[in-house]
């Protein structure tokens, strides 16, 4: 897929793994264990290796000199406050300096792996050391820092393989440029949701809040909304499939292991254990809910007009915000004509901002963050009557121009 702001690698993997975490599903065992490569990984970074030296516009030789930046970039990644890793860890790590091209060259992810081993063993450590030696006074601020510790060394024990694979191959992808990056399956499929504005499940956005998964609010219309079986501030303890399925206990969980227990295909149905907010922790409740597709509006395309005086004279401006670049992609490549884009919506906005008469339009990208360069290049084209937009080079091809060749524009006044 090619963007904007973010050069996607998310290779279509068939035996993508199932979750992994570094910490044993016994409660009673608290021991971090060590990381080690995924079968699937050795392939992936060799693909992503290829790619990247052959066909970015930047020729960079994976040398020693690559090797040292990709180095200082894990470090950094990992540490960047220099919090965790001992001035003798990093002494140590140096004989890695110069080895990486090598390794990238081959699959081989030991070094990578042994460097974030140690940086889990130095934060497990430091955060060990932090809960056992608050303080004894100021009770209110102990407990607080406590819990925080507390909270940031049960995230660290969940760690996957797949987190440390993403860090260690992004410290690479992006000494080419900081806008090439790896996404995971599972960031894939999360950057794919965003670009469609749309996903099938219930519609609850959940945040981690101690050892549960809390619902901070609900999609309107959603399916969770629409059922009043649930409401913000209520707490999920477990999860079921279908309405038989047996309810699988998610306290303590990551978020988003969580969540692809709860997401699911349109018309199918999940059972969710709760806990209502304001009551007891063994006041508990199972309710039914049937997934369906989620729009997630508030990241689409907005407008609003601003009235305001300037020299004794009233003025209308129209303000359209851009989030993203969006379009779903799926729903074009079935055809459906309602498909979901930021050129239609756009589009749509200006025409009815022209029925309000606005005397200007602003077009709003300050938090954009990039998303589908498709969408860029025909939004470009609403602004101008024909000419090139954009051209994209890749190592060794001769540039490809976008151009728009459309001499309709949808406006023509001050912007």
């Amino acid at each position: 897929v090619a963007v904007t702001g973010v050069q996607t690698c998310a290779l279509p993997i068939s035996d993508t793994p199932k979750p992994q975490v570094a910490l044993s599903t016994t409660p009673a065992v608290n021991e971090l264990v060590s990381l080690e490569p995924l079968d699937v990984h050795p392939r992936t970074s060799l693909t992503i290796v290829e790619q990247l030296r052959h066909n970015h516009f930047l020729k960079k030789p994976l040398d020693d000199e690559l090797s040292s930046r990709v180095f200082e970039k894990y470090l950094q990644m990992l540490d960047a406050a220099k919090v965790y890793f001992m001035a003798e860890d990093v002494a140590a790590l140096e004989k890695y300096r110069y080895k990486l091209d090598d390794a990238l060259i081959r699959g081989d992810l030991e070094a990578a792996f042994e460097v974030f081993n140690l940086y889990q063993q130095r934060l497990t450590e430091r955060l060990e050391f932090l809960v056992s030696e608050n303080g004894k006074e100021l009770d209110e601020i102990e407990n607080l820092l406590r819990k925080r510790y507390q909270n940031r060394l049960k995230q660290s024990r969940q760690t996957k393989s797949e987190d440390a694979f993403q860090i260690y191959v992004n410290a690479f992808a992006t000494t080419y440029d900081p806008h090439t990056q790896y996404f995971s399956p599972r960031t894939s499929q999360n950057f794919n949701i965003n670009m469609s504005l749309s996903l099938e499940g219930i519609g609850a956005v959940l945040r981690n809040e101690d050892e549960y998964t809390s619902v901070v609010e609900l999609v309107t219309a959603g399916p969770a909304d629409k059922s009043g079986l649930i409401k913000p501030s209520d707490r999920i303890v477990s999860v079921g499939q279908g309405e038989t399925g047996a309810l699988i206990d998610v306290v303590g969980w990551r978020l988003d292991d969580v969540v692809e227990l709860i997401r699911g295909p349109k018309g199918s149905t999940v059972r969710l254990e709760i806990i209502p907010d304001g009551t007891e922790d063994d006041s508990t409740k199972v309710i039914q809910l049937t997934r369906n597709t989620v729009k997630l509006e508030e990241q689409a395309a907005n407008s609003q007009v601003i009235e305001l005086d300037r020299n004794g004279q009233a003025y209308k401006i129209g303000v359209i915000e851009l989030p993203t670049f969006y379009i779903d992609f799926k729903a074009v490549q079935q055809g459906d004509p309602n498909y979901k884009s930021t050129t239609r919506d756009v589009r749509k906005l200006i025409e009815e901002l022209q029925g309000q008469d606005i005397d200007g339009l602003v077009i709003d990208l300050r938090n954009n963050g990039g998303g589908s360069l498709q969408e860029a290049d025909s939004l470009t084209g609403l602004f101008i009557k024909s000419g090139p937009t954009v051209q994209v080079k890749a190592a060794n091809r001769r540039a490809n121009i976008y151009s728009d060749n459309d001499e309709r524009i949808a406006w023509e006044g001050p912007m």
